[in-house]
């Protein structure tokens, strides 16, 4: 995970690849999730060299972004950001104190 400014973009390292989640790599992960697609499948369409690379993915990939909506995926990052900005403003009011 890295952050910008107000942006929080999630990354899932495979290999020496870095994957962004953003809404349309989170509809491709529900599709494999609820149909029946093979790692070789998932992996031509996440731009992956191998379904290792896509083994590799799905488990490094945390389960509470899987199982999140695309259409709740924005809400989700801002909700984190704001819980980040307050964490990092607090502990600033803690080393001035």
């Amino acid at each position: 995970m890295s952050e910008s400014g107000e942006d929080v973009i999630f990354v899932v390292k495979v290999g020496d690849k870095e994957i962004p989640i953003d809404e349309k790599v989170l509809s491709i992960v529900q599709e494999y999730l609820k149909t029946p697609m093979s790692l070789e499948e998932l992996a031509s369409k996440l731009g992956l060299e191998s379904w290792e690379e896509a083994y590799e993915f799905i488990k490094a990939l945390p389960a509470w972004i899987m199982w999140t909506p695309p259409t709740l995926w924005r809400h989700r990052k801002k909700w984190l950001a704001e819980k980040l900005q307050s964490a990092s403003s607090g502990e600033g009011a803690e080393k001035t104190a």
